[in-house]
């Protein structure tokens, strides 16, 4: 009798714990013909935004969208698209569904380029600083971020992050961004300790692209005058001929 009671406790738990639910059917892949249509309209919403034509662009992609609503990469492209119209309300909708859908750091930076566009210089750094912790190794990030902070008045934040631009890219024009933000607040020090940095980096990178030019002579000269001639082999000298003795 306990045994039964036992059994049976233990078909409950299974029940409870595993309900007889039918598993999900595995979605079938897209046929061929599917395929080779949405590469179709890609390559047609490409082309399209290389040839400036942005109405047959926009079809294209809002068809792709029609039959995947989930695709990130067309609202960007879309977002993309509308940001060049200035239909800028219209490319921040994209941009934000591309990034709900996926956690790009694109979309993000697309939107604070509009923000920054628009004058919403608050939001524009604040998408700047997420699109920075997902992707930090891009310098053009770190100069829309010192340009958003600029415009907020916040000078010392605006040159952190084109420092941060300058440790990556080794740019004479970002140690000149850093030197405009100085000018504009009459900071004759730095001023001065900036223009220094920009000389130095100009002769820096002068000897090292003369360096450069140097190595590649030097090699293009070594090949163009063949395989370097081999020393003849040492020969040991003849020894004289032994007569035998009978």
């Amino acid at each position: 009798m306990i045994g039964i009671t036992i059994i049976l406790l233990f078909c409950v738990y299974l029940v409870f714990l595993f309900p007889d639910t039918p598993k999900p059917e595995k979605q079938p892949s897209h046929s061929a013909r599917y395929t080779a249509q949405m590469r179709k309209l890609w390559q047609i919403a490409q082309d399209s935004m290389k040839e400036r034509k942005p109405l047959r662009a926009e079809k294209a992609l809002l068809t792709i969208l029609k039959f995947d609503e989930k695709n990130a990469a067309a609202y960007n492209r879309l977002g993309i698209l509308y940001a060049k119209s200035q239909k800028f309300d219209e490319a921040i909708e994209c941009f934000e569904i591309a990034q709900s859908l996926d956690d790009n750091p694109s979309s993000l930076h697309n939107v604070g380029l509009i923000y920054l566009e628009t004058g919403a210089y608050e939001k524009a750094a604040m998408a700047f600083e997420q699109a920075l912790k997902l992707e930090g190794d891009l310098p053009a990030r770190f100069i829309a971020l010192a340009k958003a902070k600029e415009k907020l008045g916040k000078r010392k934040e605006a040159i952190d992050a084109l420092e941060s631009a300058y440790e990556l890219d080794r740019s004479a024009s970002t140690l000149r961004q850093i030197l405009a933000i100085y000018e504009d607040a009459g900071d004759t020090e730095n001023i001065a300790a900036t223009t220094a940095r920009i000389e130095r980096h100009i002769t820096d990178s002068a000897l090292a692209k003369q360096k450069k030019t140097r190595t590649i002579r030097s090699r293009t000269a070594t090949h163009s005058s063949g395989r370097p001639t081999a020393k003849p082999r040492a020969t040991s000298p003849t020894r004289p001929n032994r007569r035998k003795v009978i």
